[in-house]
């Protein structure tokens, strides 16, 4: 379930929104070593935004990952994703910032099934918007 959320000031067209989210979906892929079927990426052009005080073209992203992503592979992406930020909407390599999240599998559902492990067992649960309720007593 790696996912990528990419921010910009500058505005995109669909034309380039389809080759950004098509060449980060490829890149998220092959640098975390998970299938591209589970990637998801979106991408937000014309948002207000404001970097070292300029509103020059800069961009922000979060990447939220179930593993996959560490120290190493962290600088890698990051240098993949600002080499087609640059390319393709001339956003500086150094006007761009990434944070990476590693999410736990227990708070990740896919296809409307939540993800349960243990240390040794993976099992799939079927659930509904709002199915748990948490006692708090």
């Amino acid at each position: 379930m790696p996912t990528l959320i990419l921010s910009t000031n500058v505005p995109v067209d669909a034309v380039v929104a389809a080759d950004i989210l098509k060449d980060c979906s490829k890149a998220v892929a092959k640098t975390i070593g998970k299938p591209e079927s589970y990637v998801l990426v979106s991408i937000n052009g014309s948002v207000p935004m404001s970097f070292a005080a300029s509103e020059e073209p800069a961009a922000y992203g979060e990447l939220l990952s179930v593993g996959g992503i560490g120290p190493g592979v962290n600088g890698k992406l990051s240098a993949a994703v600002a080499e087609i930020l640059d390319a393709k909407l001339s956003v500086s390599k150094s006007r761009f910032y990434i944070k990476f999240e590693d999410v736990q599998v227990q708070y990740t559902t896919h296809n409307h099934v939540l993800q349960l492990r243990s240390s040794t067992v993976f099992a799939s649960f079927p659930c509904q918007p709002f199915e748990f309720i948490y006692d708090t007593r």
